[in-house]
């Protein structure tokens, strides 16, 4: 039985090989349509979520299985106190997989270490996001035809945005990547970060306008009220940097623009029409990747 609770779980290889796996599930669905008939995924979400709880779901459903679960901790025994260990003991019953959000770091660990069946880290708080990290690889794959050589761009929330810290560890251990960071300097990204990565920044800013014309992906994360004590300061950090077409002009033809979404106001809608605008087709690629990961840890398959 395995987990997946930090990027690092998976092996290049695993990733190369969910990536091309999902690339088949996007190509011919149907041949999958029944692979995990019989099984059911929890999804235990203690933190709102759109994306990632119902790519979940839809990515189980696609595979021919059932779903249970709640969706805010109010609608579960933690509204009376039951701990997560307790949690992931009385799902083990009941369901073949789970995953998890919780706004605790560390709390997707703890829950592996109690379960009984495989364990899928949803969000803990600022720490992972694997199932993101792995969506937004396979999307930079699906477009750039490759995980190499590439310089990507981060601007907005670096501190506490565990996709930018997931994508960076994984993007970082593909041969050939550059960074360039952009933030104001009270979200820098942590020292952890880019001692843990080895990652190659080369350029660090407050002025995105700067460098957006080195970089062949620029990644915009919203800066996040939940992840913030004192409201004066997110109300003063939440509009640093908002993307328009203007600050593209000078981009490249084949700049990719992410965002793990949900969208505030950091891009505006006038670049969604922008073919180089990716953050929904991102988001349509998370139920393949998630598909792909479902088979691998059920060890289903086609």
């Amino acid at each position: 039985m395995r987990h997946l609770i930090d990027p690092s779980n998976l092996t290049r290889d695993e990733v190369d090989t969910l990536i091309e796996q999902a690339e088949d599930i996007k190509n011919n669905p149907g041949k999958y349509a029944d692979v995990c008939k019989g099984k059911i995924l929890a999804t235990l979400f203690y933190e709102p979520s759109t994306r990632t709880r119902l790519s979940f779901e839809s990515a189980m459903l696609g595979l021919g299985g059932t779903v249970l679960g709640f969706s805010n901790a109010d609608a579960s025994s933690a509204s009376k106190g039951e701990s997560v260990a307790d949690t992931i003991r009385m799902i083990s019953c009941y369901a073949d997989i789970c995953a998890i959000r919780h706004p605790k770091e560390g709390s997707a660990l703890v829950a592996s270490r109690y379960s009984q069946i495989p364990v899928i880290n949803a969000g803990d708080g600022g720490h992972q996001h694997p199932t993101q990290t792995l969506t937004d690889l396979m999307t930079i794959h699906a477009v750039k035809g490759r995980l190499t050589g590439l310089t990507a761009g981060f601007c907005g929330d670096l501190m506490f945005g565990r996709t930018v810290h997931s994508l960076v560890r994984s993007l970082a251990g593909y041969e050939g990547n550059k960074f360039i960071m952009v933030s104001p300097k009270e979200l820098k990204v942590p020292n952890y970060i880019r001692d843990e990565s080895g990652c190659q920044i080369i350029a660090e800013s407050e002025n995105l306008e700067e460098y957006i014309g080195q970089m062949d992906i620029l990644y915009m994360t919203r800066v996040q009220r939940e992840r913030f004590f004192n409201e004066e300061e997110y109300v003063r950090l939440k509009d640093s940097y908002i993307l328009d077409k203007e600050k593209l002009i000078n981009s490249k033809n084949d700049l990719i623009v992410m965002h793990p979404l949900p969208r505030v106001n950091e891009i505006s809608v006038e670049v969604d029409s922008d073919p180089r605008a990716l953050y929904f087709e991102q988001a349509r690629y998370g139920r393949y990747i998630r598909m792909a990961l479902l088979m691998m840890l059920l060890n289903a398959a086609a």
